[in-house]
């Protein structure tokens, strides 16, 4: 893992979700999974806004979505889920901790993916998810 003094990417973070949070607030690992019924060790993140806005358009929740400008408060990683799965290089610029995340700003507005995106999305998650593949190494 690595501290804010050595960081594997300078950011800015994004963290897309359907939670209704306030500016200085903490996101913070041990809480439900945005993407399974299990509660999740890690709190995710990414320095891509692409992947900022998947976060928030598949959280399982009806609430609004929304994506955060979040600063990570210790020690990260490569989240190996899509890293060495995945996309091996980190293409997505994506990462986990067990520390938490400060909401240090939400973004107004942004482009979502096209419905049509989203669909294809779900069903190949649906579909990875009854080949048994849609596991999160947490």
């Amino acid at each position: 893992m690595n501290n804010q003094t050595n960081t594997l990417d300078p950011g800015p973070f994004f963290h897309g979700t359907k939670a209704n949070l306030k500016i200085g607030e903490l996101l913070e690992p041990l809480y439900l999974s945005n993407y399974q019924d299990k509660k999740s060790n890690y709190i995710y993140f990414t320095a891509t806004l692409n992947a900022a806005k998947w976060g928030a358009e598949l959280a399982r929740t009806n609430s609004r979505e929304r994506i955060y400008i979040v600063e990570p408060l210790g020690d990260f990683e490569n989240d190996p889920n899509l890293t060495d799965k995945r996309f091996p290089g980190n293409p997505t610029r994506s990462y986990r901790s067990k520390s938490p995340l400060k909401i240090v700003a939400e973004l107004g507005s942004w482009e979502r993916h096209s419905d049509e995106e989203i669909n294809h999305m779900i069903t190949s998650l649906k579909k990875l998810n009854e080949e048994g593949k849609n596991v999160i190494y947490d």
